[in-house]
């Protein structure tokens, strides 16, 4: 049997092994947590102050309005460029006006920009409510137009059958350009209370209302629309005496009209003449004019909606003062797509002003001139 030497093993120390891995454990994990909690309250202090600082920049006072975070950058790019044009602006911004260049002549507003000009025309040019208004992409918009309808006749047994062939022809409306500038102080463009955008869609909408508004009621057609009053073909009803209105008359230019479109047609005449119109009663002492009793609804006249156009001739000898019918189906308005402004910071620095030349394209004219009459004042 053999002899084993003892083993000689050195002295272990009473503390356990496991006892001081997990009290380590517990160590890092008290430093961890108290760390976690000093870097979230150090978060939620930034937090609180990128808020507030929101907050502020959301104030119409700070930046007028949106965050540009919030906003698209073709916006953000187009108000930057009214403010302070385009040597100051970002690359990126740059880069998303010229995307939007209009043949190098100007810088394209955005669609937003864009409805706020066209909603302002809407609300000032009445004739814009009650015509078909279309966009188009084109120097000029051609409609088919039927010239010649089927015609058919009684015929015997065997006799020939003739021809019933309709024809058609073609309408052209142009599109002419409108434009104008406007002067912006730069005091004004610096003040952060104002919404340039605003400002300028405001005088914009303005100019190009009264102009629009005038072309498409009394327009030659030469360099802009042809006007209703200018438009041959539209059959004219006399008044009924030689100097004014008369109810007679007003009743004889409604009832001209074929049933399908004085059933959806309104009158159209200026301020001065719905103020006379007013006036008039039948025979029993009772108003023509009906107010409207329902909120919302048009006062009416004969029982169709009236719209007021100042551009509509006053009441006088020879005059046409009051136009009936379906305006929809009568005339159409077709805007070219696109409206840019150019930014001109040279021309009138001088006096502290920034210039913003504008222009836009717009075509109108008659397509249906048998939906329509007009009221003559019969000469002395």
């Amino acid at each position: 049997m053999k002899n084993f030497a003892l083993l000689e093993t050195r002295a272990e120390p009473d503390d356990d092994p496991l006892e001081l891995a997990t009290r380590s454990v517990q160590e890092l994990t008290t430093i961890f947590t108290e760390y976690r909690t000093s870097a979230e309250a150090t978060i939620g202090e930034l937090r609180g102050k990128v808020t507030d600082l929101e907050t502020r920049m959301n104030r119409p006072g700070f930046g007028g309005g949106t965050l540009p975070a919030e906003i698209s950058l073709e916006r953000r790019a187009f108000t930057n460029f009214l403010r302070m044009g385009r040597e100051p602006m970002e690359a990126e911004e740059v880069r998303a006006l010229v995307v939007g260049d209009d043949t190098k002549g100007g810088y394209l507003a955005p669609a937003e920009f864009q409805a706020e000009v066209i909603k302002g025309i809407v609300e000032i040019s009445p004739i814009r409510q009650a015509v078909r208004v279309g966009s188009t992409a084109s120097g000029s918009v051609i409609l088919p137009r039927l010239t010649g309808r089927p015609t058919a006749s009684w015929v015997g047994e065997t006799e020939d059958r003739g021809e019933t062939t309709q024809t058609y022809g073609q309408l052209e409306i142009p599109v002419h350009e409108l434009a104008c500038y406007i002067d912006v102080s730069v005091k004004l463009l610096e003040d952060s209370a104002i919404n340039v955008e605003s400002e300028v869609a405001a005088e914009l909408s303005q100019e190009f209302a009264g102009k629009e508004g005038e072309a498409f009621s009394n327009g030659d057609g030469v360099k802009k629309p042809l006007g209703l009053l200018r438009t041959s073909g539209i059959a004219e009803v006399l008044s009924g005496d030689a100097t004014t209105i008369t109810g007679d008359g007003l009743i004889t230019l409604m009832y001209e009209l074929p049933a399908t479109y004085r059933n959806t047609g309104s009158w159209l005449m200026n301020g001065t003449t719905l103020g006379f119109v007013r006036k008039l009663k039948t025979g029993d002492g009772h108003y023509l004019w009906q107010p409207s009793v329902q909120a919302g609804a048009p006062s009416t006249l004969l029982g169709r909606p009236v719209l007021e156009d100042p551009t509509m001739p006053d009441v006088s000898a020879g005059a046409f003062p009051i136009l009936f019918g379906d305006f929809s189906k009568a005339y159409r308005v077709y805007d070219r797509v696109g409206m840019s402004i150019m930014r001109d910071p040279f021309t009138q620095a001088i006096k502290g002003l920034i210039r913003f030349h504008a222009r836009r394209r717009v075509g109108g004219g008659p397509v249906l001139t048998e939906a329509l009459r007009k009221l003559k004042i019969a000469a002395a």
